[in-house]
């Protein structure tokens, strides 16, 4: 009786920091979710405030051209998000996630110690341009030099990939997803994750990039130390709150064995096929597995499935025969995982060509507000600062959504979501189409604008660049609905064992946006250079752009992109308890 009880008040598949059984009445729940926000605040004000300022960094005091400084913020961006991948596969596999957050906090502060000491050192920078020599250019950083900035940048880009895979799905399973309660609570979570990402943004393009402008970069590395530095007490100080789910062995493993043994079985006698027919009377026998290897196992309880569901057919052939290999002996249970993951790859896909469009703020939207009047009354806003908006839209949604948008929406559904994961991505594919189709628009009128004042005038135009702030409401919009969206949906339709992986692929998709921008780009300037046409995205003058253009083939392939995740949000099943309740 005693045992049983013990069991009863203990969480199944988890331990505390001292990794002893978590309890139900100790850890867990809004609580230790709170810390969780608390730290991403932190953690991405360190980030962005160098990211989003990074590209001046490079070309005035390290002297890059303006292509090499753009190339290497875009890659340094990217590689970071693509290693959040790293970082939840490690999650999953081999550490917590409470570990690997505090490890990567550590691998991102000393990068941004070697940053701050090489900005504070001018004998660790290359020389100043000489002013009076303008036909010599200026020295790029060699060597040591050049060694210790891309050192300093990839080891924060290694910490920011591990945070970014550990710390959503750390908060996340904090809440009990077998209760309604818990489930709502943890939507709520992934909404305020959004919104404390936004907070930490705002203080970065705002206070932080000032600091770098105007104090020096060596203040501003300072600020974004100070904050990863910060955030590792922070985040301990709700140790002794969090649950920690037990690691449960490489998926990357799983997923091999169950496609290997399903191509090794293709490639079998088809005599041996008359076993399909008995499979579906009969039950996979389980798969043997060691006292090792059961000691390494998490506990989390699961829904055994004695038999292959009919989806994905062809995969079931990995249980159909003896494997050849005992290695490569497969159980329904870790097919069925399988299947899950490649069900949810779809949904992924669709959304790059959404953070594609958001790429553009950062780009294109900027260099058009650059040529407009700035001005707010007596202050004169930075073109840089125009992200500003999309966060401030972000902030104020947010809260909204979660207190009166789902409240009303569960009453008028009768569901406990209201609305559901894949309802909510798909509203942010559409806003993006908006966004695109407002963008094309702004820019007809702004090159009207400028027709009139003359293309090659270097004047602000009579515009307000206030109007470039209506595709940002679309934009952010589309954010807020597509990031919180999939964060939550990879998390709960994801097997436990795979859950930081899943999570990861919401940076993924980030990262594959920024790539496949660079690469339409490039691809609209060769197509429309040919036949001796001038490419729409190139020279000195934005004016002479055809940007509106651009703007239109990114809202047509936005439609299209629209419509082919139609197609495969109509086919899918949610799995997870109340994900579409």
């Amino acid at each position: 009786m005693e045992v049983e009880q013990q069991v009863s008040s203990t969480w199944e598949g988890y331990v505390d920091w001292r990794n002893k059984p978590a309890l139900k009445a100790r850890h867990g729940g809004m609580v230790a979710a709170s810390f969780v926000l608390w730290a991403e605040i932190l953690e991405n004000l360190a980030y962005l405030a160098n990211a989003s300022n990074l590209v001046l960094y490079l070309s005035e005091y390290m002297h890059y051209s303006p292509s090499k400084s753009a190339n290497s913020v875009t890659n340094f961006m990217g590689t970071a998000f693509l290693l959040a991948l790293l970082g939840g596969f490690l999650s999953d596999s081999f550490f917590t996630t409470y570990q690997i957050y505090l490890i990567s906090s550590v691998v991102e502060f000393l990068g941004l110690v070697i940053l701050t000491v090489q900005a504070r050192s001018s004998s660790l920078k290359p020389p100043k341009c000489d002013s009076s020599t303008p036909n010599i250019p200026c020295q790029e950083p060699h060597g040591g030099k050049a060694a210790m900035l891309f050192v300093g940048l990839y080891l924060v880009a290694l910490g920011v990939g591990g945070i970014k895979g550990s710390l959503p799905t750390h908060g996340a399973e904090q809440f009990d997803e077998n209760t309604p309660q818990g489930r709502k609570q943890r939507s709520t979570f992934f909404n305020y994750f959004v919104f404390c990402l936004s907070c930490g943004c705002l203080i970065a393009v705002t206070l932080v990039v000032w600091i770098e402008d105007n104090k020096g970069w060596e203040w501003g590395f300072g600020v974004s130390t100070l904050a990863i530095l910060l955030s590792i007490p922070l985040f301990l100080a709700g140790s002794c709150f969090y649950r920690n789910k037990i690691p449960c062995g490489s998926p990357l493993t799983t997923i091999l064995k169950v496609l290997v043994a399903t191509a090794l079985n293709t490639c079998k006698s088809r005599s041996q096929s008359s076993s399909i027919a008995s499979l579906s009377t009969s039950p996979s026998p389980p798969t043997p597995t060691t006292t090792e290897e059961q000691a390494g196992k998490s506990t989390i309880p699961t829904e055994l499935i004695e038999t292959p569901t009919s989806s994905l057919k062809f995969l079931n052939r990995a249980v159909i025969n003896q494997a050849p290999h005992k290695s490569l002996q497969c159980s329904v249970q870790q097919l069925e995982d399988v299947k899950i993951v490649l069900k949810i790859l779809p949904v992924f896909a669709c959304t790059i060509v959404l953070n594609c469009c958001l790429a553009q703020l950062s780009t294109f939207s900027v260099q058009q507000a650059a040529t407009m009047n700035t001005k707010l009354g007596s202050l004169k806003v930075p073109p840089a600062s125009l992200p500003v908006f999309p966060v401030l839209f972000i902030i104020v949604l947010a809260p909204l959504y979660d207190h009166f948008i789902i409240p009303f929406a569960r009453k008028a559904t009768k569901t406990e979501t209201g609305i559901t994961h894949l309802q909510r991505i798909g509203i942010g594919l559409f806003l993006s189409i908006v966004a695109m189709a407002i963008a094309a628009l702004v820019e007809i009128k702004r090159k009207q604008v400028a027709s009139d004042s003359g293309l090659d005038s270097t004047d602000p135009l009579p515009i307000t660049f206030f109007w470039i702030a209506i595709q940002y409401l679309f934009l952010g919009s589309a954010d807020l609905f597509t990031l919180a969206g999939l964060l939550e949906f990879f998390f709960t339709e994801a097997p436990a064992s795979m859950r930081s992986l899943a999570t990861a692929l919401t940076w993924a998709s980030l990262a594959m946006g920024y790539y496949l921008s660079t690469v339409i780009v490039s691809i609209v300037n060769s197509v429309t250079s040919s036949y001796k046409h001038k490419p729409w995205l190139s020279g000195k003058n934005l004016n002479h752009y055809h940007l509106e253009r651009f703007y239109w083939l990114m809202c047509v392939l936005s439609g299209l992109n629209f419509l082919h995740y139609l197609f495969w949000a109509i086919k899918y099943k949610y799995r997870s308890t109340g994900s579409n309740k």
